[in-house]
């Protein structure tokens, strides 16, 4: 018999695996509580699905749970969705392909209008049951293969081929010469070289060296040592970053660091030495403008007194595509899967506040790269660590589009 799930292309099937070092930085539903700020809204309540792994080992995402409740809070408490309550419905997909399907079959079950802002692997398992129901997923966090390239969804952001070009282009232009990008060494994350190797070119800069790390390093010296002779290293290790900064602090060594967003993080930079820390000054390349903008003042009073990791990928685009979700819905006569997917698909952009450029999904706008069709969305933000804090990399900055590199490249 033949296997009806979705076949995935090499470089999505890279996507999903590289994808979970950007979100850093369900057995069963659980409604969040909304009983007081939702008891003066009288309109039709809309309901939602957020899924993400919690309680389990590897990538656990407590806060983007915590981030659609926020939202929840705050959309209720300023009106909600044409006058009706916003009700989210969480279902913990434990880091379980099987349970992820059944968080799908459970949003199916519910009749949701939408799964909005979710974190999960397993995307050839639970795509294709919103896809026959006809349920439109908005703003998932990229670390599935099937966000690139199922048509029932709708990505807020352009992912890893997006913020690794962006990112080369970012050293070349802060003078970077030598550059080397440090990685796990698993084919999958070979990607991530790729990437960041057509960002420098497009730029002008020569090729950076490879530098890959076994899977079960502890002690990343030997790696740190291996970066002699670079004046930049790109540190994409996720969550683990931690420990090629440790052994590069006790190395004295002096070559400036960066990445993209979810690897060298505030919390790091707060743990070796705050606004005196090594990373101080480092480039980072991420989605969105840096929480210490304007645009975010909603998410950061929303998430205040939370346990929110507001720098934090994955709750910063849990919160984009809540935004996303609420202007489609407000344009609809009536709330439904259906009117949305068609709201989405026809849209001629949809305003973040800022959040983003305008965004829509019309097939013109798609990137023109195999496997990757979902993406439209190919801007990237040029920021850095200053005072131990993420902000702008210039004042006055604002979105870089890198379309015409990968267009290029993929015609090539």
């Amino acid at each position: 018999m033949n296997d009806p799930r979705p076949r995935r292309t090499a470089a999505a099937s890279a996507l999903a695996v590289t994808g979970a070092l950007l979100a850093a930085g369900c057995g069963g539903g659980a409604s969040a509580d909304s009983s007081a700020e939702t008891s003066s809204l009288k309109g039709t309540p809309v309901k939602v699905m957020v899924w993400a792994p919690e309680n389990t080992q590897g990538s656990a995402q407590p806060g983007i749970r915590l981030t659609a409740q926020a939202y929840q809070k705050w959309i209720n408490a300023n009106g909600g969705i044409k006058g009706g309550p916003l009700k989210v419905t969480f279902c913990n997909e434990k880091s379980d392909p099987d349970e992820a399907e059944k968080c799908a079959q459970e949003a199916v079950a519910d009749k949701v209008s939408a799964v909005v802002g979710s974190y999960s692997l397993a995307g050839d398992r639970y795509m294709p049951v919103l896809q026959k129901a006809g349920i439109p997923y908005i703003g998932g966090t990229g670390v599935s293969a099937a966000e690139f390239s199922n048509p029932l969804s709708f990505p807020v952001n352009g992912g890893t081929p997006v913020v690794f070009a962006a990112h080369g282009r970012q050293l070349v232009q802060q003078g970077c010469k030598k550059i080397t990008g440090v990685r796990y060494d698993v084919a999958a994350a070979a990607v991530v070289s790729q990437f960041l190797t057509l960002g420098v070119t497009s730029a002008g800069g020569a090729a950076p060296k490879d530098l890959k790390v076994p899977l079960t390093a502890t002690d990343l010296a030997p790696q740190v040592a291996a970066t002699k002779g670079s004046d930049c290293v790109s540190v994409i290790l996720g969550t683990a970053s931690d420990l090629f900064v440790k052994s590069y602090v006790q190395s004295g060594d002096k070559t400036k660091l960066a990445s993209v967003v979810g690897n060298l993080t505030p919390q790091l930079a707060a743990s070796t030495g705050g606004s005196g820390s090594p990373l101080e000054g480092a480039a980072i390349t991420g989605y969105y403008p840096p929480t210490s903008d304007a645009v975010w003042k909603d998410f950061v009073a929303a998430a205040k007194g939370q346990d929110i990791d507001t720098t934090n990928g994955a709750n910063a685009t849990t919160w984009v595509a809540f935004k996303v979700f609420t202007e489609a819905a407000k344009q609809l006569p009536t709330i439904s899967a259906k009117a949305l997917v068609q709201e989405l698909n026809t849209t001629s952009g949809i305003d973040t506040g800022g959040l983003t450029p305008p965004l829509n999904w019309k097939a013109p706008t798609a990137l023109p790269m195999k496997g990757l069709g979902r993406i439209h969305n190919t801007t990237a933000t040029e920021l850095t660590i200053r005072d131990g804090k993420i902000e702008w990399a210039k004042s006055g900055s604002s979105f870089v589009d890198v379309r015409k590199v990968l267009t290029a490249a993929s015609a090539g």
